[in-house]
């Protein structure tokens, strides 16, 4: 059926008309995009404007007006319908009549409507003192009625937009920015809102406004074709939950994306973020004009004055060879010639960079055009201010994002087009793999001076991550690609093999530190052995502190922190010619021997709480400790289910493990028995610590089987919040192999929940093993623990026995 045939449907059968042509119009599938809008508008157009002249009767000086996203033609499938009966105030009350007569009939059919009634004055009075009503009118379109009113109206708004821009243009401008810091940056969200977020179609519209005040213009290339993205997306995002959202939601995107024709939902975020870094680079390009426009206006006079009357000529000061600075950016020299400068896009960022100055657009698209491509291997200064722009911190992100945007960075590192825009589905990442990139370079400068090569330092976090882009590990992908890079870039061979390591080894520290048993001298053997050298293992350190805290606040704490410190001290002293000390020569101290003679003697638990603490840092402020959790020592006579009783009372305290040791004790002639010794370390969730005497009777409790820990637990869990449509990916349960002489290490990688160490300890209880030692490691929410477990005498266990407990423990979590 043609667009035709459904105006006339809609025509001939009114309202229900109109909803069985809006119906097939939004069901088919040929069409959709720009020309499904337009119909859309179009068909909307012809049943308002034939119920205006069933209503009219004959009134004069009224007209009905279209306005914001209606009055732009680009109605999406639940699109609130934007309307204004605009006129002259000679009859209100037949106006009245006629407002109902067009209201009724939209909300009868279920469709949204943000209406209004205004006479001209009014209107202009209106968005005069509200700037979303302006911004409203800028979008006014003609529907039915006196057409000299409504163009009356959109002249002496528009008049009124450009008379007012230099004090509405900066009050639109706060409005962006509270909205950005609000709503977040579309480019990096999960789940983006694509109306409201920075970088989403609000946005869109603000620069529309901008262009419309002649006071400025957003960069015109591929804007429109982000803006037409996002509503593609907003129209499948209607359609497939039918309902009016802008929220583009986990549960959502496989279904959007394939209703696009999109490969999967990463396909689909992808072209979402690379449209919104079109939108959110040409709104930073264009609000730096709108405030160099208006700084110049009010400078402009006085200059004048002082010049008698001339025309002021702009400051330019030298920045770097071919690169100056001009009004507060950093533009080309006269003398600049990119054609014969190949160095020059990586000088003039560079420079930008270090001065903390934006680069001119003109600049870039200058270069873009006319720059050749560096040579292999690349010349040293080429490397130099590529290690310069990594190393000049925060300005770097801006500067880099210029080059980004004209496509010079895809031709100074091929590579990054893989990693450009790409999402990363961890609620622990905040950014996607290119911003993250830059993000721990940023984070890698401010340890430059920790490190004796911080060239090799920059460049590895710049390709940290650079094999997410390909299938598999992309720590193995990375090494080979960095292998590449560092190559063409002009490393030579010694320094392209210890940034290839770098890359290859950058989870080392974190993954060992907070998984495997660092007193074991297995673990401590094999990180010196794949780090090779001291230098290496400087490098790396400062690679993976600058790497977690660019991924976003739950990937680094104090606590992390010290646990790296400590592995890189000890793998240290191996890379010296030290050998790791055995854990079972270790004598006990004499707090753990007094707590566990007291244990025996009352035959109960005993324990003990306190606060572990780091001195400060040298960038601390004050001379205060940091917190790194609190030490619980406990001491009980060695018997079965200490492990899950332990677990069950702290969750059931809302207090988190982060690493765990059980050790059985001799303890001195004269005591009969042993001790089972658990040396903890603990945070609370939230609020403030139990008391140790609390926490004992529970455990009592516990241990005798009065407490119901179970039951408690499941009242938790019924309360846990959980998301809409999200199902938890299963438990996985691993044996790693080889990773300890001293026990045999299973992994355990689950969805968090409360009380989720309480199963697993009753599972390797019912599994008749002992546990050496835990260690919890949180990122967002999912646990990847390990278990050091050993059989009743304390050896590891063979290899068949091994994976049995391993599928035991799985059955267990997945029940």
């Amino acid at each position: 059926m043609t667009s035709t045939d459904m105006r006339k449907d809609a025509e001939d059968s009114g309202p229900s008309g109109y909803a069985a042509a809006r119906l097939r119009l939004l069901t088919e599938g040929a069409r959709s995009g720009p020309p499904r809008r337009a119909a859309l508008s179009e068909l909307t157009d012809d049943w308002l404007s034939g119920l205006f002249g069933a209503g009219v009767e004959g009134l004069s000086g009224v007209s009905l007006v279209a306005v914001g996203g209606y009055g732009r033609g680009e109605l999406s499938p639940r699109s609130d319908l934007d309307l204004l009966l605009l006129h002259d105030g000679s009859d209100s009350a037949a106006v009245a009549a006629l407002a109902d007569r067009l209201w009724y009939p939209v909300w009868d059919l279920g469709l949204a409507l943000d209406h209004s009634v205004r006479t001209s004055s009014e209107a202009r009075k209106t968005a005069a003192e509200d700037i979303k009503v302006q911004l409203g009118l800028l979008d006014a379109r003609h529907l039915a009625g006196d057409l000299g009113l409504t163009a009356g109206l959109r002249t002496a708004v528009l008049a009124d937009w450009r008379n007012q821009a230099p004090k509405r243009l900066p009050e639109l401008q706060e409005l962006c920015a509270e909205r950005a810091e609000r709503q977040g940056e579309l480019q990096y969200l999960l789940e983006p809102d694509l109306k409201e977020a920075r970088g989403g179609l609000r946005d869109a519209t603000a620069l529309r406004a901008v262009a419309a005040s002649w006071l400025a213009d957003a960069p015109r290339e591929g804007l429109d074709h982000a803006r037409r993205r996002l509503l593609d997306v907003r129209d499948a995002l209607h359609l497939t939950t039918g309902r009016a959202t802008d929220r583009l939601g986990l549960q959502e995107q496989d279904q959007v994306a394939a209703e696009l024709g999109l490969l999967d939902a990463d396909t689909l975020l992808r072209q979402v973020y690379e449209a919104a870094r079109v939108i959110s680079y040409a709104s930073d390009v264009t609000w730096r004009e709108v405030g160099r426009v208006l700084k110049s206006r009010a400078v402009r006079p006085r200059l004048r004055a002082m010049l008698g009357g001339g025309k002021p000529v702009p400051e330019r000061s030298p920045l770097a060879e071919g690169v100056v600075e001009q009004d507060g950016e950093v533009v080309l020299a006269r003398a600049a010639r990119p054609e014969r400068d190949p160095v020059l896009p990586l000088r003039a960022a560079a420079a930008a960079a270090q001065a903390g100055l934006p680069l001119s657009l003109h600049a870039v698209r200058r270069m873009a055009a006319a720059v050749r491509p560096l040579p292999t291997p690349w010349p040293a200064e080429a490397r130099e201010q590529l290690v310069t722009l990594l190393g000049s911190g925060q300005p770097t992100i801006d500067v880099w994002e210029a080059l980004e945007a004209e496509g010079l960075i895809t031709r100074l590192l091929p590579d990054w087009e893989r990693v450009r825009c790409r999402p990363q589905r961890n609620a622990v990442h905040i950014w996607t793999v290119d911003r993250h990139l830059i993000e721990t370079a940023v984070r890698a400068s401010e340890f430059a001076r920790r490190v004796h090569r911080p060239d090799l330092l920059l460049v590895a976090a710049l390709l940290h991550d650079i094999g997410k882009g390909w299938p598999g590990d992309h720590s193995v992908a990375g090494e080979i690609i960095a292998k590449d890079v560092a190559t063409r870039i002009g490393f030579d061979r010694a320094e392209v093999a210890v940034l290839s390591a770098l890359v290859r080894h950058h989870l080392l520290l974190i993954d060992t530190a907070t998984r495997r048993d660092l007193e074991d001298p297995a673990t401590v053997r094999s990180v010196a052995e794949a780090v090779g050298s001291q230098s290496t293992l400087e490098l790396l350190h400062a690679l993976t502190e600058a790497d977690a805290l660019a991924t976003g606040p739950a990937a680094w704490s104090s606590w992390r922190g010290s646990l790296v410190a400590d592995l890189v001290k000890r793998v240290s002293a191996v890379l010296s010619g030290d050998e790791p000390e055995d854990p079972d020569d270790a004598a006990p101290t004499a707090e753990q021997e007094r707590l566990s003679i007291e244990a025996m003697a009352t035959g109960g638990p005993v324990l003990s709480l306190r606060a572990q603490t780091e001195p400060p840092t040298e960038d601390q402020a004050s001379g205060d400790p940091e917190p790194l959790g609190v030490e619980l020592l406990i001491a009980v006579p060695d018997q079965a289910g200490v492990l899950p009783a332990v677990a069950g009372v702290l969750a059931v305290h809302r207090l988190t493990v982060r690493t765990a040791e059980l050790r059985t004790l001799d303890l001195p002639d004269g005591v009969e028995g042993s001790a089972l010794l658990l040396n903890w370390r603990v945070a609370a969730e939230y609020g403030s610590l139990p008391q140790a005497a609390r926490l004992r009777a529970d455990l009592v409790r516990a241990l005798d089987g009065s407490l119901d820990i179970v039951g408690r637990l499941a009242e938790r869990d019924a309360a846990y919040p959980r998301r809409r449509g999200v199902v938890a990916p299963p438990a996985t349960v691993t044996v790693a192999p080889a990773a300890s002489r001293l026990a045999t290490v299973i992994e355990v990688r689950a969805h968090d929940a409360p009380g989720l160490l309480h199963r697993i300890g009753r599972a390797l209880e019912e599994a008749k093993v002992r546990v050496r030692s835990m260690h919890v490691s949180t990122l967002g929410a999912n646990a990847v623990d390990a278990f050091y477990v050993t059989g009743p005498a304390g050896a590891p266990l063979p290899g068949a026995e091994a994976a049995a407990v391993a599928r035991t423990l799985q059955e267990a979590l997945r029940g």
